[in-house]
């Protein structure tokens, strides 16, 4: 059905919710999406919206996400749609194949500029801003009266904009080339949001709008995905699980202010794949479909002549009251009866309640998530001042170099100035550095330190952290060669190695089943969680985007020149490698076992 017609036909004691997901990066983490989403059904979403890809670069995934919320679940899904690097042939089978999988609606988006490129740049010339999308996909004979179109807003403003005026000329364009629903991207700032709602609705746009929130989940990752959407940041709090809780507490009390002093009918939920969050936000706001069985059921279990008025509806159900509608997590045991690993098929809401950047779980659907919109990356005059004019390996060298010693604030493959975690094994990393082995990424062990620490905490206060230290850095093949002979003389069981180059080729001491949680941690009344593993799937994906980084940042400079000469070969002859020593308890073991004798 079409969005238009559901939102008419809601009949509901409560507000509509949309969830938003985003196709994983690993077919692990595509099949435990797939249970989460079996499990976040029942709570009764308006609809379901799927993100994709630049240029299609997700395309069967998220249509295949798609068809299984329509057709598995009954339930509505919007398809997003986005201009960047899109010809009509695309669009035209991305609409087709979403038309035969019973979607009848998309959100049709511009997209953001590719990685490496200084402006957003049409590949068609039909297809421009969103408004073309828009306007192509209404006016076609085929798709024109089937799909309900919606497009983006940006309440804080898109961050490629010189002026509010501008965003809002934009909108109206996008709304008179025939949308029919506003989503708009998330925001923390409510007040600031209804301001921009009112000058919305003064310029005679009537179409619904639905707003997005966001729950946060760990204070560095909402810092990321404030900083690639523009929106404002809170202040930070150095717990992880206060940080989540805060989350959960923010998004109740924005979304019943939406709906209440912004009079709106509903709210988006960008879960970012995860979904503990949501749950605790519509279990607080009595939302959801379980939570009014459970007052239904409170209501006709009590004496007919007694007075439940003066219960609040939305205190009536709270998280722990609601617990036995989740199901429970149990530990599962290997047969030596040991804990194992998480099972991939598990049921549960809560095992990758911590995820961790690019080094999470490779079986959550999280794994890598960083803009569900796309976007990211510097302009190329940003990252030029950055990096300058690299024309040989020893110019790379000392860019890495000088970003170890905090001369530049990034690399292409660290958008973060270096953090503090990393600043205390750094004369190992300038080791290797200076080694022409150039690390991108790096932890030092870390042996029972309170969660509560300000350099390697995370999780709920009480509990006690652990990491095995580990390198990854690209080198040439001799580097690799080094180190598989290091390995076999030592004959050390303690280390593990990836290597990879862009071709595919892939060298490793690991089989292909093994999983290694490299960051875990023990909190009170809870599981050993388990935010970093490192496996071949996650490596591979890893491997992808990095050679996929050295192409882009190649394309900064012009074809032929000896920065692009230079970048390409590197791309072509480098590898990647990923070194892991599992005695955490021993803080050099990891950096004696790579330096040189």
């Amino acid at each position: 059905m079409k969005l238009t017609d559901r939102l008419q036909q809601w009949g509901a004691p409560h507000p509509f919710f949309t969830f938003e997901f985003f196709p994983p990066r690993t077919d692990q983490g595509f099949e435990n999406l797939l249970s989460r989403i079996a499990r976040l059904a029942p709570l009764g979403p308006l609809a379901i919206t799927i993100t994709w890809g630049a240029g299609g670069s997700t395309k069967d995934r998220s249509l295949d996400l798609a068809g299984f919320s329509q057709v598995e679940h009954g339930i509505d899904t919007v398809l997003h749609l986005t201009c960047t690097n899109m010809v009509q042939g695309t669009v035209d089978d991305a609409l087709r194949s979403a038309k035969e999988r019973g979607i009848q609606n998309v959100l049709a988006l511009r997209g953001d500029p590719p990685r490496g490129s200084e402006y957003w740049i049409p590949t068609d010339p039909r297809f421009v801003h969103a408004s073309d999308l828009v306007a192509y996909i209404r006016s076609h004979p085929e798709f024109g009266s089937h799909f309900c179109i919606g497009v983006a807003a940006y309440p804080d403003g898109h961050t490629d904009s010189k002026s509010s005026e501008l965003d809002f000329q934009h909108l109206r364009t996008k709304v008179e080339a025939g949308a029919d629903f506003i989503v708009t991207q998330l925001f923390y700032d409510v007040d600031n949001f209804l301001d921009w709602q009112k000058k919305v609705r003064a310029m005679g746009i009537t179409i619904p709008i639905i707003p997005g929130v966001a729950p946060i989940q760990s204070y560095a990752s909402f810092a990321r995905m404030s900083k690639l959407c523009g929106t404002r940041v809170p202040p930070a709090v150095n717990d992880d699980q206060k940080v989540k809780d805060y989350g959960v507490e923010l998004a109740i009390e924005t979304c019943r202010r939406l709906t209440t002093e912004g009079g709106l009918g509903g709210v988006h939920f960008c879960t970012l794949n995860l979904e503990k969050g949501v749950r605790r936000v519509l279990e607080g706001l009595g939302w959801s479909h379980q939570s009014v069985q459970v007052v239904n059921k409170i209501i006709q279990e009590s004496p007919s002549d007694t007075d439940n008025s003066h219960i609040p509806p939305d205190l009536v159900i709270t998280a722990s009251e609601a617990s036995h509608l989740v199901e429970r997590p149990t530990t599962p045991r290997s047969e030596t009866g040991s804990i194992a690993p998480e099972p991939a098929t598990a049921s549960r809401g809560t095992w990758d309640d911590f995820p961790n950047g690019r080094f999470g779980d490779p079986n959550s659907p999280a794994f890598g998530a960083l803009n569900p919109w796309d976007g990211g990356g510097l302009s190329v005059s940003d990252g030029i001042a950055q990096w300058g004019h690299p024309k040989s390996i020893p110019h790379l060298q000392n860019l890495f170099l000088s970003y170890l010693n905090s001369k530049i604030p990034t690399t292409p493959f660290s958008p973060e100035t270096l953090s503090a975690e990393s600043s205390s094994i750094l004369p190992h990393l300038l080791q290797l550095t200076r080694r022409n082995w150039w690390t991108v990424a790096s932890q030092p062990a870390v042996d029972a330190s309170p969660s509560s620490d300000p350099i390697v905490g995370w999780g709920p206060r009480g509990g006690y952290v652990f990491q095995k230290a580990f390198v990854e850095f690209f080198c040439d093949k001799s580097g690799v060669e080094w180190l598989r002979k290091r390995v076999q003389e030592r004959d050390s069981a303690l280390i593990t190695y990836y290597a990879a180059n862009a071709k595919g080729d892939l060298l490793s001491n690991v089989s292909e089943e093994t999983r290694n949680a490299v960051t875990w941690g023990v909190f009170p009344g809870q599981e050993i969680a388990q935010p970093t593993v490192i496996e071949r799937d996650s490596f591979l994906a890893w491997k992808t985007e990095a050679f996929a980084t050295w192409a882009q940042w190649a394309v900064f400079y012009p074809p032929y020149s000896e920065e692009r000469r230079l970048l390409e070969n590197v791309r072509n002859e480098r590898w990647l490698v990923s070194v892991v020593h599992h005695d955490f308890k021993s803080p050099e073991a990891l950096w004696t076992f790579l330096s040189e004798e």
